[in-house]
């Protein structure tokens, strides 16, 4: 039960949204060094995928902001990073309250033998 496809799933999403927070940090954390361009993690897609396969098991991917820079050649936009910030956040609490549910579910069930 351990490796079933939503406890794996929602392990890969935990992961993912992890260096996701940590990204978002980084980038707030240099919105003014010059020359910094804005690192955005990717998995969503990826996680969908492996999940359709019956798999769950994916690593996030991290990639360098494509969006405009400034005149400095930083790219990074304090608003997007706390919209992104505040998501991330939320789906990993949600992500986190499944996996939860998923243990007690297991506590449950081996209480019951």
């Amino acid at each position: 039960m351990l490796d079933s496809v939503v406890t794996v799933a929602l392990t890969s999403a935990l992961n993912g949204l992890s260096l996701r927070q940590r990204a978002i940090a980084d980038n707030i954390a240099n919105v003014n060094t010059p020359g910094y361009t804005a690192q955005r993690v990717k998995f969503e897609e990826a996680l969908a995928e492996s999940v359709s396969r019956r798999d769950g098991d994916v690593r996030a991917t991290t990639e360098r902001s494509l969006e405009p820079t400034q005149l400095n050649g930083n790219n990074v936009n304090l608003d997007t990073e706390t919209l992104s910030n505040i998501e991330t956040v939320l789906r990993y609490q949600f992500a986190a309250q499944a996996v939860n549910s998923e243990f007690n579910g297991m506590r449950t069930a081996l209480k019951s033998q």
